[in-house]
């Protein structure tokens, strides 16, 4: 049966477009959903009139169909899950689970519907996917599976403070602590050294971001 799209069906065509399809999938599905009409003598009249508004339509869509691939392509998204050994995880990482993370690190709704991965996603790692946008339009982007409690990559900045920390570190000696010994003892004096340190380089830090003094006028 030939029918006349009232909206987009994936993977067949959008509004306007004259398709084929099984008659029953017409008659139970895109007909009682609105989705689509018969292509009649008088449809298919009635479409032509139509024309001109259907494309202004059609291209506003794909415009929007862009920006919003733009919002999410190249981009990565993180999923911290459990895991067994061998990096296996415990089940898989679900397309509701990446709309998730899309929507929560990227502030971009995602219909899970519309992502699609390279099979099942049941190891840590990087995992290509992409969210079907409008038509051919795709956006393509990363699922970065990584298991909870492992350690995370620090910036640049973070390394470059964490190294200043342990540099100054070595020049900060801290009083014993009494009553403690051996392995304890090391870890008190480790800790007092660190909160030196730290807090040292927030005034330092403070410091840098008062305002100068103003010099008095001389006489």
């Amino acid at each position: 049966m030939k029918v006349i799209l009232l909206t987009e069906l994936k993977g067949r065509g959008g509004e306007g477009d004259v398709v084929e399809v099984k008659t029953g999938f017409a008659v139970n599905y895109l007909f009682p959903r609105k989705m689509a009409v018969e292509a009649t003598a008088g449809n298919l009249k009635q479409l032509e009139l139509r024309r001109h508004n259907i494309k202004k339509r059609e291209d506003v869509r794909l415009a929007e169909a862009g920006d919003f691939r733009n919002l999410l392509d190249g981009k990565k998204v993180v999923i911290t899950v459990k895991v067994g050994d061998a990096g296996r995880l415990f089940g898989s990482v679900t397309p509701m689970m990446i709309a998730d993370a899309i929507k929560e690190q990227l502030g971009v709704e995602v219909d899970r519907r519309k992502i699609e991965t390279r099979g099942i996603i049941k190891e840590v790692g990087e995992h290509p996917a992409e969210v079907a946008v409008y038509r051919e339009i795709k956006a393509d982007f990363v699922v970065d599976v990584v298991a909870e409690g492992a350690a995370t990559e620090l910036s640049e900045e973070e390394q470059e403070l964490a190294a200043q920390v342990e540099e100054a570190k070595a020049g900060f000696e801290a009083e014993p602590v009494p009553g403690a010994e051996g392995a304890e003892a090391e870890a008190l004096v480790e800790a007092a050294v660190e909160a030196e340190v730290l807090e040292s380089a927030e005034e330092a830090g403070e410091k840098a971001l008062e305002p100068a003094e103003e010099e008095a006028p001389q006489e």
